[in-house]
């Protein structure tokens, strides 16, 4: 509380709402730059709504406390901490599990720090708040700008269908090793007759995000004799 004046007019008001107003379009707006669910209206409700809280304990401050005579107190920072607890759920509700991508972690994040912005410059804290706006918009331009450059672990499926004695499961994965690429799982498919078979891989392999090339070690085994199909996949 320390920091927060006890009586505050519309003046002071309206700073703290116009500056929330252009911290939640422009974080707002990389939400909707990148076509997340949260963007520029969610963003700029939950930091108004986080704002608004704030001032109203601004503006009951005056009659905060309790008298001798009285068994009332007005625990003021409930209001807050509410809205916080609540954007917790909205956070929670915008991330998503799809097989083994988990999804909404970064917007989730997003709305839990605008309605901490929000809370400061509601709050009257106008430095603050301008300085974790900036720090926040750094960590969403610049840092992705960064990690997009960053090499990371990604999942991609390998499919080699064969026939004929040329190529051996153990042939394959050897192979699939000197590369640099690390086989999570295997399965292996016969055909009836037993001449024909499938390999599925589960690869683990180091790449940029946006890589969509295909290994050289791919299109080598597709050159070897008696394979029929070879797939590569990132999800």
């Amino acid at each position: 509380m320390a920091g927060m004046p006890v009586n505050i007019g519309w003046s002071e008001i309206a700073l703290r709402l116009g500056l929330t107003v252009i911290v939640g379009l422009l974080i707002g707006y990389n939400r909707t730059e990148h076509g997340k669910a949260a963007g520029l209206r969610t963003t700029l409700l939950v930091c108004l709504a986080a704002a608004v809280a704030m001032i109203q304990v601004n503006l009951l401050l005056p009659t905060a406390g309790r008298a001798a005579n009285s068994f009332i107190m007005n625990d003021l920072m409930r209001l807050p901490l509410g809205i916080l607890t609540g954007v917790g759920f909205i956070g929670g509700g915008a991330i998503l599990r799809r097989d083994n991508i988990v999804v909404g972690v970064t917007t989730a994040a997003t709305l839990w720090y605008v309605t901490v912005i929000g809370l400061c410059l509601g709050g009257g804290q106008i430095a603050l708040g301008i300085a974790a706006t900036v720090l926040g918009l750094a960590a969403l331009w610049l840092l992705q700008w960064f990690e997009s450059r960053l090499r990371r672990e990604r999942r991609a499926t390998l499919s080699i269908e064969w026939e004929g004695a040329g190529l051996s499961e153990h042939a394959i994965r050897n192979r699939l090793e000197a590369a640099g690429l690390r086989i999570a799982d295997t399965r292996l498919t016969l055909s009836a007759s037993g001449a024909r078979r499938e390999l599925l891989f589960d690869i683990l392999e180091f790449s940029l995000p946006n890589d969509s090339t295909v290994p050289p070690v791919c299109q080598t085994l597709a050159g070897e004799p008696g394979v029929i199909r070879l797939t590569w996949l990132r999800p």
